[in-house]
């Protein structure tokens, strides 16, 4: 049995308890709130008053499911207690982490919105560990809740949360633009839906150089002048501008 405490109570932290305590091979023994005095006051002082315990029974991970400017401040708390700190961030370095602890990561590379589940076996996760028996522990919890883990470095895994903004939280807010035109003139944006999920589906089939479409890899000006003309929000047009320069430099045309 593994036992887990998870710091924080956003909504990483929310799936991650959700899906732990559905495994009969993890326990998760404590949650602490990150904000204010709530961690401070969920640890205990040593009388020496600079040595942090523990309240409650000691796990074998810390899981540090904060803001990424948190993590070294929440961390540093924890340097005493001798056990695994690992942080789920993509785009912080373990190194964050303070010096003498047994430092790790356990970055579940998906989206997670509240209130909506997600199916763990699918999510790959992405582990680091400093100490060979670090890094099986953590490869055991990993394996306890999805098919996909991954031994990823610390620069492999910034670069890949980067190629994450681009897939998913960029063409999320494109969804977003999309919806926001539909709704300008009165078209449902549900009838995109169906373009959507091929769009996606292809990737299983194609690579995405090949499973580019639109004007702007046929480089039609025409089609590309007339949706410029029609686009009322600047913003939106700069996007369409610099997204549309990108596509089809990528394929071999100037505009």
């Amino acid at each position: 049995m593994i036992k887990v405490t998870l710091i924080g109570t956003g909504t990483v932290s929310t799936h991650l308890k959700e899906v732990f305590t559905k495994t009969d091979s993890v326990e998760v023994i404590q949650v602490i709130p990150s904000r204010g005095n709530a961690l401070s006051k969920a640890l205990k002082t040593t009388p020496n008053q600079d040595e942090i315990g523990l309240n409650s029974e000691e796990p074998d991970v810390y899981i540090i499911a904060v803001s990424d400017d948190a993590i070294t401040s929440v961390s540093e708390l924890l340097t005493k207690s001798g056990k695994i700190i690992a942080h789920t961030s993509g785009s912080v370095s373990i190194d964050a982490l303070p010096n003498g602890v047994r430092k790790g990561i356990f970055y579940p590379l998906q989206t997670f919105s509240k209130g909506r589940k997600v199916n763990f076996k699918t999510v790959p996760i992405c582990i680091e560990a400093e100490k060979k028996e670090d890094l099986e522990l953590l490869r055991r919890l990993g394996e306890s809740i999805s098919g996909s883990v991954y031994k990823i470095s610390s620069e492999q895994r910034k670069l890949l949360h980067l190629s994450a903004v681009f897939v998913n939280n960029f063409t999320n807010h494109m969804y977003q633009i999309g919806n926001e035109i539909c709704e300008d003139n009165q078209v449902p944006f549900d009838i995109l839906k169906p373009l959507i999920s091929e769009t996606v589906e292809k990737l299983d089939s194609l690579p995405p150089l090949e499973a580019q479409t639109g004007p702007a890899k046929r480089s039609d000006q025409q089609t590309i002048q007339r949706h410029l003309q029609q686009l009322k929000n600047e913003t939106h047009k700069e996007v369409y501008q610099i997204i549309t320069k990108s596509i089809t430099e990528t394929h071999g045309e100037k505009l």
